[in-house]
């Protein structure tokens, strides 16, 4: 110790505190928004739209070029779910399924295919159920009915939340 000089400074640098959560808890609490047992969309009477109508929503505060983006199909499908065939049921559960996982899979934009349903009895029955649902989820912070070649009106581009992840990795991907 005869050999070690005292530093002298006039700045305390203290340390960041580390959290004794683990990584697996931290990607489980991400998704605490949604309890993956719970299924809360309704499966009720909802407003129905036209098959030909083109479905848009967003949230409050969200960036003008970022909803632009997600109308222009300027960002990469991480996900391309096609509801063709399914029952009102099967959509209502793969949906719920597929947003309630998106943190942990890291899912940030989706082209769901819903189909406009013009041979039904019922005209678009799947596609006014798809954009209520969708509505309905915390994860889910715009909607737009897609380009043509992505299947027009019969499809939706989905802009999910930013998982925790991304945030971290590549914070300025979907900006």
């Amino acid at each position: 110790m005869q050999d070690v000089q005292q530093i002298e400074q006039d700045k305390i640098v203290k340390p960041t505190p580390q959290s004794s959560i683990n990584g697996k808890y931290r990607q489980n609490s991400a998704i605490s928004e949604i309890n993956p047992f719970e299924n809360f969309l309704t499966d009720g009477e909802i407003d129905n739209v036209e098959p030909e109508e083109v479905l848009s929503f967003k949230i409050s505060g969200m960036q003008p070029l970022v909803f632009k983006n997600l109308r222009k199909a300027r960002y990469e499908f991480d996900y391309h779910l096609d509801l063709h065939g399914y029952s009102v049921k099967q959509a209502r559960e793969t949906i719920f399924k597929l947003v309630s996982s998106s943190q942990i899979d890291e899912l940030r934009c989706l082209l769901i295919t819903h189909g406009k349903g013009v041979m039904n009895k019922q005209p678009a029955k799947l596609k006014s159920y798809v954009f209520h649902w969708l509505k309905q989820i915390e994860q889910v912070i715009a909607i737009h009915s897609a380009l043509p070649q992505h299947g027009g009106t019969g499809s939706v581009y989905v802009l999910l939340k930013k998982p925790k992840i991304i945030n971290r990795v590549n914070p300025a991907k979907y900006e």
